[in-house]
C-alpha cells in the first residue's frame, strides 16, 4: 500500500487515479497509523512552501514523515513536495524544511534569461545525473510536465535529473530510500506513469 499523504495541500485525485490505474494499492490519507502501516509513502504538494510546511508541522505529519524516511522506508515528494525534503526554502522569506535532503529551495527570478517565463510551465526533457531503478523504464530526454517557480539547488549529492530552461534546473533528486520529483508524473503521459511504476517497485537503495 502507497500511503498519499493529505494535509490540506492541493488536489490528490489525479496521483491517486494514476496510481491505481497502473495497479498500485493507494489511498489518500492524514492518519498516522496508516502512514506508519504503508509500504512506501509519496509527498505531494502545491502552492507556496512557507504554507506546506506549516500545515505539515501544525498536524504532526512532519515528524511522521521523517521518522518512516529515517527507518528507510521509501518516500517521494512530488513538486512541493519534494522541495519539502531539503533544508530550507528562500520562497517569501526564509522557512526551514524537513532536511532529508541537503540543498535549498530558491526562486528562478534572476537565474534564469529574463525572456523566459515565470512560472515554467510545461513540457521539458530529462537529462540523466545518474543511473537509477526509478527510471528503469524511461529514457534519456523523455518529456515530463513541470508547473514551477522555485527550484533545488545545492544538491549535487542526490541530483538524478536536471531539465533545461534557461539554464539546468534540478529535475528529480534522490539519496538512499528519499526522492523527489519536481515535474508532475501524474501529469506525464506515459513516462510519468512508467515512473510511478517503478517507484512502485522500488526495493533497491542504489
Amino acid at each position: 500500500m502507497i500511503a498519499i499523504i493529505d494535509y490540506g495541500v492541493g488536489n490528490l485525485f489525479s496521483l491517486c487515479s494514476s496510481l491505481k490505474a497502473i495497479g498500485a494499492e493507494a489511498m489518500v490519507t492524514s492518519d498516522p497509523e496508516a502512514i506508519k502501516n504503508a509500504d512506501k509513502i509519496i509527498l505531494p504538494g502545491v502552492g507556496a512552501f512557507g504554507d506546506a510546511i506549516k500545515k505539515l508541522n501544525d498536524t504532526g505529519l512532519d515528524k511522521i514523515v521523517i521518522d518512516e524516511a529515517n527507518k528507510g522506508k521509501k518516500l517521494m515528494g512530488i513538486c512541493l513536495g519534494m522541495q519539502l525534503l531539503f533544508e530550507k526554502s528562500y520562497e517569501y522569506g526564509e522557512h526551514k524544511g524537513l532536511s532529508l535532503l541537503k540543498g535549498s529551495v530558491v526562486p528562478m527570478d534572476g537565474k534564469i534569461p529574463s525572456e523566459l517565463k515565470i512560472p515554467h510551465i510545461g513540457w521539458n526533457a530529462l537529462h540523466f545525473a545518474k543511473a537509477h531503478p526509478l527510471f528503469k523504464y524511461i529514457n534519456e530526454d523523455d518529456c515530463v510536465y513541470f508547473v514551477h517557480s522555485y527550484y533545488a539547488e545545492g544538491c549535487d549529492d542526490s541530483l538524478l535529473a536536471t531539465a533545461e530552461y534557461g539554464k539546468e534546473l534540478t529535475a528529480a533528486v534522490v539519496k538512499n530510500n528519499v526522492a523527489g520529483m519536481q515535474f508532475h508524473p501524474e501529469k506525464s503521459g506515459d513516462v510519468g506513469l512508467k515512473i510511478l511504476q517503478a517507484f512502485c517497485e522500488w526495493e533497491d537503495n542504489v
